[in-house]
């Protein structure tokens, strides 16, 4: 892997790259053959809060996580935590789809070489109960008034919701506005 790391109101020291290296660099042993694509680090501090943000761009696959903590080294350690159950999610959507076509899987990943076959089922098998937790509870169903993007901006404030979908009162097409986590607003329309 490449490592592109930048640093936004923290100077990104050569221990703190070596690090981030050290800890992203665990993240191969995943793959069946090394890792060519760049990963991309952005290290920032706002308010005593150190955040990081991790993408990795990949054939079939983006892996992008985010982590803020007081502490910069633990917050490398969290969202490396977190592309590990990333990949470890995807590595099972990818064998649960290969079993049920019957195909030999056709992936990136290599099986955990260093643990034991009863280790690897049961990680296999939390990972899956993982991916059933994403069991829809509520549907809704409304009427989608045309409007414009402030006015769909104030509706969403006025219901205290962090996102809010309308029809394009100009184009006709189903648009989404939401809150960004730096209080901004950003907008979703289709291509």
């Amino acid at each position: 892997m490449k490592y592109n790391i930048r640093g936004e109101n923290v100077e990104a020291t050569e221990a703190i790259k070596d690090y981030v290296e050290k800890k992203v660099g665990k993240l191969e042993r995943y793959f069946d053959s090394p890792v060519d694509s760049e990963v991309h680090v952005n290290l920032s501090v706002h308010n005593n809060a150190s955040k990081i943000e991790v993408t990795i761009p990949m054939k079939n696959l983006l892996l992008r996580a985010e982590e803020s903590h007081a502490d910069l080294y633990a917050a490398i350690d969290l969202v490396v935590t977190k592309l590990e159950r990333q990949i470890k999610k995807h590595k099972t959507k990818v064998n649960r789809r290969s079993r049920q076509s019957g195909d030999a899987p056709k992936h990136a990943f290599a099986a955990l070489e260093n643990e034991s076959a009863a280790s690897a089922v049961v990680a296999t098998n939390e990972d899956e109960e993982d991916l059933d937790s994403f069991e829809i509870v509520r549907n809704k169903r409304f009427d989608l008034k045309p409007m414009d993007s402030e006015e769909a901006i104030l509706q969403m404030d006025m219901l205290g919701h962090s996102f809010f979908v309308y029809t394009n009162s100009v184009t006709g097409d189903t648009n989404v506005v939401y809150k960004r986590k730096d209080g901004r607003y950003g907008l979703i329309e289709p291509s």
